[in-house]
């Protein structure tokens, strides 16, 4: 398999965790932390139900990826997010040591990848993080925007309802 096609494969399967966190009434962006091929942490949001700002879909693979290999440092891990990541998701990468960032769509309000900010790639950091981001993009777009389109129209039909 190619890198590209290894690319795909773990972006898809970073779609089927964000439709847990859609599930869960959380926006849906899903992250798994890829080593050596195998999956060492996954995560989805979940600030809504944890009341955690900081439950984000990295910062839960991470956190996972870390009680697994019992080490904070990811060293040589790839991280797959279907949305770029916001800047404190990009300052624990950076903290992690993750060698890489795959990412879907762009944030094009708060992304730390090169869209809003370009954090990762600061020289002035201990580390920097290989970015690589689009892949799978049309999908995970298109994945945040339905959500999106659903909230709305649910919204809309609730200030229809008579109320009682």
């Amino acid at each position: 398999m190619s890198q590209t096609e290894h690319d795909i494969y773990w972006m898809q399967y970073a779609m089927q965790l964000a439709c847990r966190a859609e599930e869960a009434g959380e926006v849906p962006v899903g992250a798994v932390l890829v080593l050596n091929n195998e999956v060492i942490g996954e995560g989805w949001n979940l600030s809504i139900c944890q009341h955690d700002p900081c439950a984000h879909a990295e910062i839960m693979a991470i956190r996972q990826a870390g009680r697994k290999i019992g080490n904070y440092r990811l060293l040589g891990a790839t991280l797959y997010v279907t949305l770029e990541p916001c800047v404190m998701c990009a300052g624990a990468m950076i903290h992690s040591r993750i060698e890489r960032l795959v990412y879907g769509a762009s944030d094009l309000k708060t992304g730390a990848a090169g869209s809003v900010f370009d954090v990762l790639s600061d020289p002035r950091h201990n580390h920097v993080v290989s970015v690589t981001g689009g892949v799978e993009a049309e999908a995970c777009s298109r994945q945040l925007s339905d959500f999106f389109r659903r909230r709305r129209a649910e919204k809309k039909a609730a200030k229809l309802q008579p109320k009682v």
